[in-house]
């Protein structure tokens, strides 16, 4: 077991180097959706969540964390964001014992219509275009050992805007490993959105030309366009209880973030829980990142039991984004 254990690190290693590999192509990636992060929970941490990662929105940040979970959970989280853009994600996991844990989400980037403008109608043709992105995915994680557990995602992802689509495939791999000190250090890495280019297609590239003697044959040909890699994000975190008490626990973490289309980042945070029911969050997202707008995270929530077995979950997160507007994150969950 050991073998298998290292031989998956070494892979996911390598995959990293590959990342590391990569040069900075700012905003030259598609699915832009992928790099919303995900939970109030984590963003109220200030995105320092790869090795924090112990409930169902593991899924977006380290799929390995995802064999922490020892029942079953369901998580729905809306939020509208800047310059009128929503974003929903649901998710729903499952741990069978010995197997492993499933799971299954789904991701809506959306936004209100718009006029269609030209150049002879500057002020819109009438008609209305939006634009939009489907994400959905399948995961599972095990622990392979009780300190080492490893995860993965596949996903589906859709674009549209106005009558143009593009498809893409990805997949996600992480890590977690648990070292008994410090009341637990966690070590993770993951890799995410390793996949398939993706290229709009649609009526909207068809052009139609005269040709011949006066223009007379009308010939129907498509433009070409680019094909754009998937948003490739390396994570790497650690993170460790630094105080635990009975009734008490801090937790502190921190991420280094390499992406392949920006330059790499910090995140940072704590999560300081009472009895495991009433929580406090505080971070800082993308520290020395090049022109970022993101910066101080706070978060709270509370864990209330309904039943025996049946446990709801309310998370909140704000985040600064400097001269765009503030956001307020929510979500709502069910572990039964």
């Amino acid at each position: 077991m050991k073998t298998v254990k290292y031989i998956l690190m070494i892979i996911v290693f390598l995959m990293s180097v590959n990342v590391l590999a990569q040069t900075s192509k700012t905003g030259t990636t598609a699915a832009q959706v992928l790099k919303m992060n995900v939970g109030p929970r984590a963003i109220g941490m200030g995105g320092a969540f790869t090795a924090t990662a112990d409930d169902i929105t593991a899924m977006y940040w380290n799929p390995g964390g995802l064999a922490n979970i020892n029942s079953n959970e369901v998580i729905f989280n809306h939020n509208k964001l800047y310059l009128d853009i929503g974003y929903d994600f649901a998710a729903f996991a499952a741990n069978l014992a010995d197997i492993g844990t499933f799971g299954a989400f789904v991701s809506v980037l959306s936004m209100d219509e718009m006029k269609v403008r030209t150049i002879e109608q500057p002020e819109g043709t009438g008609e209305l275009f939006d634009a939009g992105t489907l994400v959905i995915g399948l995961s599972y994680a095990k622990s392979l050992t009780s300190s080492f557990s490893i995860g993965f995602n596949v996903k589906y992802i859709n674009e549209s805007l106005y009558n143009m689509r593009a498809t893409g495939f990805a997949v996600d791999i992480g890590t977690l490993y648990k070292i008994p000190v410090l009341n637990e250090l966690r070590i993770a890495s993951s890799i995410s959105n390793f996949g398939t280019k993706m290229k709009l297609e649609g009526r909207d590239v068809l052009v139609i030309t005269n040709s011949g003697a006066g223009g007379g044959n009308l010939i129907n040909s498509n433009l070409e366009l680019d094909a754009f890699e998937l948003p490739l994000i390396f994570r790497f975190g650690i993170a460790a209880d630094v105080v635990k008490s009975e009734s008490s626990r801090l937790t502190a973490a921190v991420d280094a973030i390499h992406p392949n289309d920006h330059s790499e980042s910090v995140n940072s945070g704590v999560e300081y829980s009472w009895n495991e029911t009433f929580f406090l969050r505080a971070g800082y997202n993308s520290l020395f990142e090049h022109y970022s707008e993101k910066g101080l995270t706070l978060g709270a929530g509370i864990n209330y039991r309904l039943a025996d077995v049946i446990k709801l979950k309310f998370d909140y997160a704000y985040q600064d984004f400097g001269r765009l507007n503030e956001i307020h994150y929510f979500s709502i969950g069910i572990k039964f």
